[in-house]
């Protein structure tokens, strides 16, 4: 049997494991900008931008202090969160650039540019903004051409100083 999703379907929410709730959200508001939701007693932080009731859940349910999986497992590569402009992705990247927090890479995929790092748990965050869909590069047969080039972080923060 066929099926195919309905495009207009969309990802929700991301929901955590943390081994700290209080660190993770310090990191999420502070250094991400969500504001907190609502709370799960004592275990759990819902997060959202814009009055969404929430993008990202973290729990401690598997345990205060648990520790993330060992390399070479299975398990969450990372996740994304899609800005709506190369400003706001630059504005997203300043905070976490002055706050010399670690990045772990930074790329230009053709369709978007991305910047890659780690919560303090461990779990894998995407943050990028799409390029306008008419500047995708394609094959002669129409195909997306997906590659991964370094992403120019002087000129992504030049997008703060031209606004």
């Amino acid at each position: 049997m066929s099926y195919e999703v309905h495009p207009k379907t969309r990802i929700g929410h991301v929901h955590l494991t943390v081994g700290n709730l209080e660190r993770a959200a310090k990191f999420y508001t502070e250094m991400l900008g969500f504001s907190v939701t609502a709370r799960f007693g004592d275990s759990a932080i819902f997060l959202s931008s814009g009055n969404y009731h929430h993008h990202i859940a973290l729990n401690t349910w598997a345990g205060e202090n648990a520790v993330s999986p060992p390399p070479g497992h299975t398990g969450l590569y990372h996740f994304a969160i899609l800005y709506p402009s190369r400003e706001e992705l630059a504005r997203a990247f300043k905070i976490l650039w002055e706050s010399k927090y670690q990045i772990d890479g930074a790329s230009d995929h053709g369709v978007s540019e991305s910047i890659y790092l780690k919560d303090p748990d461990g779990n894998g965050i995407e943050l990028y903004c799409d390029r306008p869909q008419e500047e995708w590069p394609v094959d002669e047969e129409g195909n997306l051409v997906l590659f991964t080039k370094a992403l120019d972080l002087p000129g992504l923060l030049s997008e703060l100083n031209n606004n």
